[in-house]
């Protein structure tokens, strides 16, 4: 049974910085890709940050220059370094994740419980 878990988060203040990651179990990683998503209170879920299937990182606008994607596949984990956060960064961050790349991206079949960012002004 694939297992998702994130850790790392926690509150900051504006400009300040965070690293957050998520373990897989239950799957090799090598054969499972995963990203990362946000929901913040309100709003709907959006992606932050995947890879493709080439391996390059892909961020959404409003994070590229301050987020950064790793992974680490001995460890089966996935990191999200974020820096310069800000306010609007606040969010339930996810990640979620697929057994390998289908049509071109990594579709969100398996999702972890969530870690809280909170930024404050």
């Amino acid at each position: 049974q694939v297992q998702l878990a994130e850790s790392g988060g926690g509150s900051v203040e504006s400009g300040g910085s965070l690293n957050i990651s998520c373990v897989a179990s239950g799957y090799t990683y090598g054969s499972f890709c995963m990203r990362w998503f946000r929901q913040a209170p309100g709003k709907e879920r959006e992606g932050v940050a995947s890879f493709s299937p080439d391996g390059n990182p892909i961020y959404r606008e409003s994070v590229k220059g301050r987020f950064t994607i790793s992974q680490d596949n001995a460890k089966n984990t996935l990191y999200l370094q974020m820096d310069n956060l800000k306010p609007e960064d606040t969010a339930m961050y996810y990640c979620a994740g697929d057994s390998g790349y289908h049509g071109g991206s990594c579709k969100p079949r398996y999702w972890g419980q969530g870690t809280q960012v909170t930024v404050s002004s």
